[in-house]
């Protein structure tokens, strides 16, 4: 069983099929050393663009609707 057949199996994460449109997928590299894995999500976490916190509006009536 390959590595992508036991994600979708245990994960139900399907690599080999596109989310957007269903079409096949084609696995190019798979990055298993632990070092270069870290590099990568540091950068990612440093490149990812901070997000704004925004409030939502106090709300008018109780949770419960009739108080």
């Amino acid at each position: 069983m390959t590595w992508a057949q036991r994600l979708k199996r245990v994960f139900r994460i399907d690599v080999e099929t596109c989310q957007a449109c269903g079409g096949a997928m084609k696995t190019i590299a798979s990055i298993e050393d632990p070092a270069v894995t870290g590099k990568i999500l540091a950068h990612l976490e440093q490149a990812a663009p901070v997000r704004e916190v925004v409030r939502l509006p106090e709300p008018r009536a109780s949770p419960d609707g009739w108080v």
